[in-house]
């Protein structure tokens, strides 16, 4: 199961910042989050970008036991 990694708005909607997941690919470990944590978090996701192991990944990425997913979304903030 991979470990997956959750920031900002994604951590704040699951309630937690790390959780581990089953899944073989990228979209297989994404869709189990939305089935753990709800529609709320799907919004979130929605407009996040996601990693695999420090590197851009795509829903169809194979992933492995030892592989951390990561899901960043999008920060606001700077000076006006």
């Amino acid at each position: 199961m991979a470990t997956l990694r959750l920031f900002a708005a994604a951590r704040e909607t699951a309630g937690r910042g790390r959780d581990v997941v089953p899944g073989d690919t990228v979209g297989a470990v994404l869709d189990e989050a939305v089935r753990r944590y709800g529609p709320s978090f799907a919004e979130v996701l929605g407009t996040s970008r996601v990693w695999c192991n420090g590197e851009p990944a795509d829903p169809v990425d194979p992933v492995a036991d030892s592989d951390e997913v990561a899901v960043l979304p999008p920060v606001s903030g700077g000076c006006g």
